[in-house]
C-alpha cells in the first residue's frame, strides 16, 4: 500500500468521522436513544482517521537503482557515517548502482547531523589474499544531503584503483 492510498482512506476516514459527529449531534438535540452509542461510534472513527494518518507519514517509497547488487550494512552510527560491504565481484557499474541505492534507502530524517551536513556512505569489499586472513578494502563512497530528501545533491566517488585490486570474476568458459 503506498503513502498516497492511505493519505486517501484517511481523507475519505475523516469525511465519514466528521459525518458521524454531525449525526452525534443531532442525536443529542434531538435526545434519541442511541446518542450514547454514536459518541462511541465518532470516537473510535475518530482514532481510525488518526491511525491511518500517522501511518501514512511512516511510508515512503524508495526507488530500486537499476543495476544496484545486494550490500550489507556493517557500521552505522546512527549519524553521519555508515558502512557497506559488497561481494568482491562488483563492477564499477554495479557499484555506482549500489552506492546510488544505499544512500536512497539509507537516508533518515531522523540522523543526527553532529555539525555535519552530509551522509557519508562508504562502500568495502573484503579480501582474502590466504587463509585466515581478511583484509577490507574501500571501494568508493557516496555522500548526500541529511537535510533534503529529494534532489541531485549526490556525489559518488570511486577508487578505481582499488576496485582494480579486486579479483576478476572467472568465466564459464566450456572446451
Amino acid at each position: 500500500m503506498s503513502t498516497e492510498q492511505l493519505l486517501t482512506f484517511a481523507r475519505w476516514s475523516g469525511y465519514f468521522t466528521l459525518f458521524c459527529a454531525a449525526i452525534t449531534i443531532i442525536g443529542w438535540l434531538l435526545k434519541w436513544g442511541i446518542r450514547f452509542r454514536l459518541v462511541g461510534v465518532t470516537g473510535f472513527m475518530g482514532v481510525l482517521t488518526g491511525g491511518l494518518f500517522a501511518l501514512s507519514l511512516g511510508f515512503y517509497s524508495r526507488p530500486d537503482v537499476p543495476g544496484a547488487v545486494r550490500y550489507s550494512r556493517v557500521f552505522d552510527t546512527g549519524a553521519t557515517q555508515v558502512v557497506i560491504t559488497v561481494p568482491p565481484q562488483i563492477t564499477e557499474t554495479e557499484l555506482d548502482a549500489t552506492l546510488r541505492q544505499a544512500a536512497s534507502k539509507l537516508f533518515s530524517p531522523g540522523r543526527l547531523s553532529q555539525g555535519d551536513q552530509f551522509l557519508t556512505i562508504r562502500a568495502r569489499a573484503v579480501l582474502h589474499p590466504k587463509p585466515g586472513v581478511s583484509q577490507p578494502l574501500y571501494l568508493g563512497q557516496v555522500k548526500r544531503s541529511l537535510l533534503a530528501r529529494e534532489g541531485d545533491g549526490i556525489v559518488v566517488e570511486i577508487d578505481r584503483d582499488s576496485l582494480a585490486q579486486l579479483p576478476k570474476p572467472e568465466s564459464d568458459e566450456k572446451s
